[in-house]
């Protein structure tokens, strides 16, 4: 090539890849021989022409193979009427249970555990535990006070202990009040009769300074005793005494009246000790008495065994 000789044509006119091409190799276009390359022949160089590139530009996806083409804007039309499947619920799927329920919504919880609920309980064992003490306390009472009106009951077999009845109790011939303080006198301040005196040589009297009535195994010996009571009726007079482990008894006297049947002074607590201090017992005998004053006597009369000392005389609801 000679100085100012160009060629056929410029660089910008001839494309160096146009063996690349379909219409390249039929234009004639041919590989540079060092590259080793699969080139056609082009057609001829035209002076002064540029050679159109055969890299022709389309829109991506225009350019069809084997098929019939389709418009660019046909083939990007985005797609919103029908969802994605597998984004399908698992109920439309063929054999699945459609008629399934909806889960039901809780109700929210208030407050927390049922403090209220716990509350009333608590108060109603309080409760519980209060009214148990009270009435087991009220019972003890009662109890209490029943053993103070009982006595042993030497008049009958085997020392009967004798208990005073409730207040509520029905009361057979006796309208005295159960409330009213009833009489009780030591023997040795009694109006005494006969040969019968004070002592106090025995121990366990329970007389003031332990005195006693004794020598009243004489005929004739007596004590008498003016006892007050608020409400007629049936009662029991009590006596206290001792004897030298021997029966004895004798003649009581109320209101000028003599029992049919003798005071027991029996040795109930079976003594074979004829010790007087050992042989203290309590004996009772029915009685009628009036409202207000009754003499009430206990006397030493032909007939009756009388070695006994006495003590003390009480009167008791019957």
């Amino acid at each position: 090539m000679a100085a100012g000789n160009n060629g056929a044509s410029t660089p910008e006119d001839d494309d160096p890849f146009g063996y690349l091409y379909a219409d390249g190799q039929t234009a004639g276009a041919q590989a540079p021989r060092q590259g080793g390359g699969y080139g056609y022949p082009g057609p001829a160089a035209q002076p002064g022409v540029p050679r159109t590139s055969y890299n022709q530009v389309r829109a991506v996806g225009e350019r069809q193979y084997g098929g019939a083409q389709v418009p660019p804007q046909a083939q990007y039309q985005p797609q919103y009427a029908q969802p994605s499947p597998q984004y399908a619920a698992p109920e439309t799927y063929p054999g699945a249970d459609r008629t399934r329920p909806a889960p039901q919504a809780q109700p929210p919880q208030r407050g927390g555990p049922n403090t209220k609920g716990l509350l009333i309980g608590a108060i109603a064992v309080v409760l519980v535990v209060v009214i148990g003490i009270t009435v087991a306390v009220l019972t003890n009472s009662n109890a209490k006070d029943d053993g103070k009106g009982a006595k042993a009951n030497s008049s009958g077999p085997g020392a009967q202990v004798q208990q005073s009845p409730s207040p509520d109790a029905s009361q057979s011939g006796s309208d005295h009040e159960p409330d009213a303080e009833l009489p009780k006198q030591d023997a040795a301040t009694l109006r005494l009769g006969g040969p019968a005196v004070l002592a106090k040589d025995v121990k366990g009297a329970e007389g003031v300074d332990g005195a006693y009535v004794t020598n009243f195994n004489a005929v004739g010996s007596s004590v008498t005793w003016h006892a007050e009571v608020q409400q007629a009726g049936e009662y029991k007079l009590y006596v206290r005494y001792a004897i030298p482990a021997q029966d004895a008894n004798a003649t009581l006297t109320v209101n000028g009246k003599a029992n049919s049947n003798p005071l027991g002074l029996k040795n109930f607590i079976h003594s074979t000790d004829p010790d007087w201090e050992k042989n203290w017992q309590t004996t009772w005998a029915p009685v009628t008495l009036q409202k207000g004053g009754n003499e009430l006597k206990i006397s030493c009369e032909q007939g009756n065994q009388c070695n006994a000392i006495l003590d003390w005389l009480e009167v008791k609801p019957a």
